[in-house]
């Protein structure tokens, strides 16, 4: 879905209730400025197609908006447990926002479970839809529930809206040779018709999608069609629902373009494609599927037009290796995995150094040790990406910001590689990579030339006069090595992972030779150009606060608080891990005190505190979920009046 929306305008990221407003009919429109929906159930209810479908079309509509897919390890979890719920969380308004909100408005929930594991989040007098028919005795006694919650008093502080989604699905669908059992399974396009009449939402472009989805099925189609109809025909006619609500196009929050909703796996593969055409040079991903980087492979390979080729490996070893045997051929090369994986290609990532050949190992953080927590978010690789392989091998690692950075992040990180002649690091996380938000289509002409120049013949003259080709004889300014294409006629050279011999590339054990090698690449990775760290400092601040990759949705939209309710603070927000920018040195050393959130147990702290002699104060989340801007608010308040 793409929408046009014009000139930007930065605005808090709370918001208030407008007026009502009653148009022609019998029931009240009241406006708003944002609201944060959930919709929560069993693992295998639908939710997060639920969730996608109404993101989709709130795109559409020009809202700004953000999510939070958050869903079981499991393919199948245990059905009606707390373990099993599956939920998706959407904050979308009229303004410019920066997270999937603290607390959801509206809980939309499809069973006693999802209820229970969802209850705790919400403020008193928020909406609260439940599927009635899901309450049975022993629904309810399986999460722990003595007495009907719907009926005992315990939700009183809520608007509570009781509804037999199944029993109205299936009633929607009667006239369809459907089972029961399968007329059942419409009941989120149901809800999805229920909370699109609610909030206004377009339609026309969900209809379609369940076309597409189920156009080998056409009675599926028509039958899921006809649900969210019936959802959307029961909000207009029902008298529980007496009031709908209008959050206006964020016609203000952004410049003017073309946008689309996208998450950050699909941002990172557009942004990888993007990168071998202005590269001019064939893509290859090899890689093992693994929770949340998987998407990304399947992505891909379907762009074999724009000359992609994907291979799915049996482990992570062989993926990387073939990605490495393919950068060796020629390609941009890439593979893509998460934490685990990572560990697991930490030779090869080393073979990479030695080689010094371009290379992309994309990192889809996720919790861990371990197997971990497989669907949940951690920032808890920093520390392995910068020092997890054998002797000193050095790697450059930049993070994206947001789901739309993702993009960007994916063609600077391959400037870098292609530019310097190196594997490259780039960390996501499970939270970038899953949620969504709006994102500007950018011009052609936008992007960056990273078109490359193999060595096509000698490069060094002998003593006698003979010229030959040295692999290993560096480009004065950034250090690397000449990328020699395999059969090239005069470009014969020595490959493998012993050190090499300055110039010429041969074995050597040189004590020397080797000191000289290890500190060279090191002064390449050093040498690495990227842009000064910039702060964002209206009021010069005593207190900085200072993150990387997915905190800046968090922290920002903290700031924004703090600054609105009259206190001064720093924030910048770091994209290249290594080499840091030359700056940040500077930065720190101009705030009496600096704060950096993390979704782990301090590693960005600790770089600091070791680079710069810093005294930095670590916050730190590790729970499998990101920040809270009111919890982030909190912490920077009490550092500042510290």
């Amino acid at each position: 879905m793409t929408s046009q929306v014009s000139s930007p305008a930065e605005q808090a990221d709370e918001a208030v209730v407008g007026e009502q407003r009653k148009p022609e009919g019998t029931k009240d429109v009241r406006r708003l400025d944002r609201v944060i929906i959930r919709f929560a159930g069993d693992s295998g209810d639908g939710m997060q197609l639920t969730g996608d479908r109404f993101t989709s079309e709130t795109a559409s509509f020009g809202n700004d908006l953000s999510t939070l897919p958050n869903f079981p390890a499991e393919i199948r979890a245990p059905a009606g447990t707390l373990p099993g719920v599956s939920s998706f969380q959407l904050h979308f308004a009229d303004h410019d926002i920066l997270t999937p909100g603290d607390a959801p408005n509206v809980l939309v929930a499809m069973n006693p479970a999802a209820l229970k594991a969802n209850i705790g989040d919400l403020p008193r007098g928020a909406e609260i839809i439940v599927n009635t028919d899901e309450f049975t005795k022993r629904a309810m006694q399986k999460v722990g529930y003595d007495s009907s919650p719907l009926d005992d008093g315990s939700l009183d502080g809520y608007s509570l809206h009781p509804v037999p989604l199944t029993t109205l699905t299936v009633e929607a669908l009667k006239e369809f040779d459907l089972t029961r059992k399968e007329a059942e399974r419409s009941k989120n396009m149901f809800a999805l018709g229920l909370l699109s009449w609610m909030y206004h939402r377009p339609t026309e472009g969900t209809e379609r999608f369940l076309k597409s989805k189920f156009a080998k099925k056409p009675d599926i189609a028509a039958a899921n069609i006809a649900a969210f109809r019936a959802g959307w025909n029961f909000g207009e006619t029902t008298e529980d629902f007496a009031v709908s609500y209008e959050i206006a196009p964020a016609t203000t929050a952004f410049p003017v373009g073309t946008y689309r909703n996208i998450s950050g796996n699909l941002a990172l593969s557009y942004g990888l494609v993007a990168a071998s055409q202005q590269a001019d040079l064939p893509l290859f991903l090899g890689s093992y599927p693994i929770t949340p980087a998987s998407d990304i492979l399947h992505e891909l390979s379907k762009h074999k037009n724009f000359g992609v080729r994907t291979f799915q490996a049996e482990d992570e070893i062989a993926g990387i290796g073939a990605a490495l045997g393919a950068a060796f051929g020629g390609s941009l090369a890439v593979t893509t995995t998460s934490g685990p994986g990572v560990a697991l290609k930490s030779e090869t990532i080393g073979l990479a150094v030695s080689l010094e050949l371009p290379l992309l190992v994309i990192d889809i953080q996720r919790g861990g040790p371990s197997t971990g927590l497989p669907t949940k978010t951690e920032q808890a690789d920093l520390l392995q990406a910068m020092f997890g392989r054998n002797g000193e091998a050095p790697v450059p690692i930049i993070a994206p910001c947001t789901p739309a950075d993702c993009f960007d992040a994916a063609l600077e990180a391959a400037r870098i590689a292609l530019a310097y002649r190196t594997p490259v690091m780039l960390l996501s996380d499970g939270y970038l990579a899953n949620g969504s938000e709006p994102w500007r289509i950018p011009e052609l002409d936008q992007l960056p030339d990273l078109t490359v120049q193999f060595a096509q013949g000698p490069n060094h003259t002998l003593e006698d006069g003979t010229e030959v080709f040295w692999p290993y004889k560096r480009d004065p300014q950034t250090l690397a090595r000449p990328w020699a294409i395999p059969g090239t006629p005069g470009l014969e050279h020595r490959i493998g992972g012993i050190e090499k011999e300055d110039g010429t590339g041969n074995i050597s054990y040189a004590p020397a030779n080797h000191d000289f090698m290890v500190r060279t690449r090191q002064a390449k990775i050093d040498g690495i150009e990227v842009p000064d760290l910039e702060v964002d400092d209206p009021h010069e601040a005593k207190t900085l606060v200072l993150g990387w990759g997915s905190t800046y949705g968090p922290i920002t939209a903290a700031v924004r608080r703090l600054r609105n309710a009259g206190e001064s603070i720093a924030q910048a927000h770091l994209r290249h891990l290594n080499p840091f920018p030359r700056n940040l040195g500077v930065v720190l050393g101009s705030y009496e005190k600096v704060v950096i959130p993390e979704m782990n147990l301090g590693q960005l702290a600790t770089l600091v505190r070791a680079k710069y002699l810093v005294d930095a104060h670590s916050y730190n989340q590790v729970n499998g979920m990101p920040f809270k801007a009111e919890q982030l608010a909190k912490a920077l308040k009490e550092a500042i009046d510290a």
